[in-house]
């Protein structure tokens, strides 16, 4: 009996998997950068950012995302606002990878199999994971690379407004933010040791950047049975 019901349970997550809404697209927009060097503007994209997206709606509320993104950040002392940032002139570009995995939710219920046109504000978060080259200032100003690379956590704070047309296609524009843990991404503390000395600013203080653009998405699969979870 433990084995038939094994195979059952096998069985049917299989044709549940089947029979999901999924979709597959692009993202397109800009990124910038918050931290100890350049400038602290909050939006204020300075660098091409583009990407992969993938969703599983699991319900006409939430969906399952994945994000595989690419930006080059620019972190630039003299389009800062703060004159100190703007005479010290620290500047430097770090190219990123970043992967994503959480839980989009709507605000409205965004059901795909009803004929109708959708749209619908949406929030996502979960955890990434940002691949990052390793930089440090010395003293005298100049600009090191330590010739590695390291990898930094993150929760994504995304705010966006989705719409449906064409049936099988869904436009969004967005705005994320993303907090890391991490503070060496503007070169401000050479491999984490905070006690160098060549480390500045604030070690309390971790590195965020901002990614802003467009995403499109075509959905595919049969409708999906919404009685799981």
């Amino acid at each position: 009996m433990r084995y038939l019901t094994t195979i059952f349970l096998f069985i049917l997550t299989f044709q549940l998997s089947q029979a999901q809404t999924h979709e597959l697209g692009v993202f397109v927009g800009g990124s910038n950068f918050i931290g100890d060097v350049g400038a602290t503007t909050y939006i204020s994209p300075n660098q091409i950012a583009f990407g992969g997206v993938y969703k599983w709606n699991r319900s006409p509320r939430h969906s399952f995302r994945l994000s595989l993104l690419y930006t080059d950040l620019e972190i630039n002392d003299l389009k800062s606002d703060d004159p100190k940032r703007q005479q010290r002139g620290y500047q430097l570009t770090n190219d990123l990878v970043e992967a994503s995995l959480g839980i989009e939710f709507n605000f409205l219920d965004f059901d795909l199999h009803d004929g109708t046109k959708k749209a619908t504000p949406y929030l996502y978060s979960g955890i990434s994971v940002a691949h990052y080259d390793n930089f440090y200032f010395t003293q005298n100003g100049q600009l090191t690379s330590e010739g590695t690379s390291s990898f930094a956590f993150g929760i994504p704070m995304v705010l966006g407004f989705k719409y449906r047309f064409m049936g099988n296609f869904i436009i969004a524009a967005e705005i994320g933010a993303r907090y890391t843990f991490s503070d060496e991404i503007d070169g401000s503390a050479p491999d984490y040791d905070h006690d160098a000395n060549t480390a500045f600013g604030n070690k309390y203080n971790n590195d965020w950047y901002m990614i802003t653009g467009v995403t499109l998405t075509y959905t595919f699969g049969r409708k999906p049975c919404y009685c799981v979870f």
